[in-house]
């Protein structure tokens, strides 16, 4: 099987995510898939094949299929760029219908993808207790202009705003217990995060779900963040940026442009690299 390795939201030649893209005349069957997930060892793997003008797409972490994953929906852009040309990619989910831009910029791809409809909810008392004693926080540490919930955007993410970069940076937890938390609270990710300013964003997503301690960038989360701050009023003027990565030493760059209209589509942009 073919594996094509690219990091996702790239800080210029350094940093961003990597991502397997597995591009295929039909789809391997789900245990070939997570094999071969386990096997790249990489957060996730896209898997992708023609299907009349579209492409069907499914996401493997390394230990269970994910419904969306954003930064391999990047590199999946990057990937049928090179192979089809400049262009838009209409790809069809498990659950969702959606888009990703490739454009091939010299040693860099731009991609950009249109993530599934937002939502929201408000995160129950036990679930965020439960999260702040994993990460061992306090209550005090959260931000209150951002209450806790529970976000998505094609996935689900427990979400929790930080007063501080310092508090953010000395993120820490046992692995075991994280995946049995997110697993029992049904989240594939918790999102982590620090707003420096009204429109940019320091983030660190633990994914003990799929095995994988942290991601170094997230862009299911990163549209989920952008459609809960559109809900709740936040002066975002349309767009934000998130930095991610840095404390893992792979500096992740993503910008999240947000309509006004409440649920819609969120677009994520970056670059790629080949690696």
């Amino acid at each position: 099987m073919d594996v094509i390795k690219i990091a996702a939201f790239s800080d210029g030649e350094t940093g961003g995510n990597p991502a397997g893209v597995v591009i295929a005349d039909t789809l391997p069957s789900r245990t070939q898939m997570q094999a071969a997930a386990a096997e790249v060892g990489f957060s996730e793997t896209a898997f992708v094949a023609p299907d009349g003008d579209s492409w069907t797409v499914r996401y493997f972490s390394p230990e269970t299929e994910v419904p969306f994953c954003g930064h391999a929906t990047i590199a999946l852009g990057a990937a049928l760029a090179m192979q089809e040309g400049d262009g838009v990619f209409h790809l069809n989910l498990k659950h969702a219908s959606i888009t990703v831009e490739g454009r091939q910029n010299g040693a860099l791809i731009t991609a950009a993808l249109q993530s599934p409809p937002t939502s929201s909810a408000p995160a129950n008392e036990g679930i965020v207790q439960e999260a702040l004693h994993l990460f061992g926080y306090d209550a005090d540490g959260l931000d209150p202009r951002i209450a806790p919930a529970i976000i998505n955007a094609g996935a689900t993410h427990l979400l929790l705003a930080l007063k501080s970069r310092a508090r953010l940076s000395a993120m820490d937890y046992d692995l075991a217990k994280g995946r049995a938390f997110m697993n029992s609270s049904n989240v594939v990710t918790v999102a982590l995060v620090f707003a420096q300013t009204d429109q940019l964003f320091h983030v660190r997503n633990p994914f003990a779900s799929g095995g994988v301690y942290e991601d170094p960038a997230t862009g299911a989360a990163a549209a989920a963040l952008a459609g809960y701050l559109r809900a709740i009023d936040w002066p975002h003027h349309g767009v934000i940026d998130i930095i991610q990565g840095e404390d893992m030493g792979a500096r992740s760059v993503l910008k999240a442009e947000i309509p006004s209209e409440l649920g819609s589509s969120i677009r994520v942009s970056g670059t790629a690299r080949i690696m």
